[in-house]
């Protein structure tokens, strides 16, 4: 796992083998920061489901101004904190240990420019996700969301306040783009 543009471009990443850690693969993640290239600079970025970090160290160094990341797994929490911690940017990222479904109910802060979500594939969590974000602070009107699925997962053309805006396969990963309506 590593960094693939940026001021980090080349650096490996810490991971790990587990069951719900699935790394976003160099592919998937050129891809989506290519379709998001003008958005990422300066962002004010949520990663949610954060695994590893991957994302997160990503978005940091293609120009995000700061990142959140949302994992429950503590194991996953110390691999994030690893990671940022090698790349010398901890101060650039929060990182909470949380139910991500829990965590966007109760956000009250400002909105996000990009969130990420990548749930696990095993929990089909995709759908309860983006009903949550439709409903969340964390979302405004000029945010983009940017979720990770299996390909086979059913989730909805669209949800109150989110329409889908760009969607693209990769094998059995289905990546969606969605943002408020105008």
């Amino acid at each position: 796992m590593r960094i693939i543009a940026g001021r980090f471009r080349g650096r490996t990443l810490v991971s790990f083998q587990a069951s719900h850690i699935r790394p976003t693969t160099d592919r998937v993640k050129g891809s989506i920061f290519n379709i998001l290239q003008g958005e990422i600079e300066d962002a004010r970025v949520l990663d949610l489901f954060a695994g590893t970090g991957n994302l997160t160290c990503e978005s940091i160094s293609r120009g995000a101004s700061h990142v959140d990341s949302v994992e429950l797994n503590r194991k996953s929490i110390n691999i994030i904190k690893e990671n940022l911690k090698l790349l010398d940017i901890e101060d650039e990222v929060n990182v909470y240990q949380d139910d991500v479904l829990k965590y966007l109910k109760r956000y009250e802060g400002a909105p996000y420019d990009l969130i990420i979500a990548d749930p696990p594939f095993t929990e089909k969590l995709a759908d309860a996700t983006l009903s949550a974000l439709s409903l969340s602070a964390a979302v405004g009107p000029n945010t983009t969301i940017v979720t990770e699925s299996s390909s086979h997962e059913k989730v909805a053309e669209s949800y109150p306040n989110l329409e889908k805006t760009n969607e693209r396969d990769y094998g059995d990963k289905r990546v969606t783009f969605w943002r408020r309506p105008s």
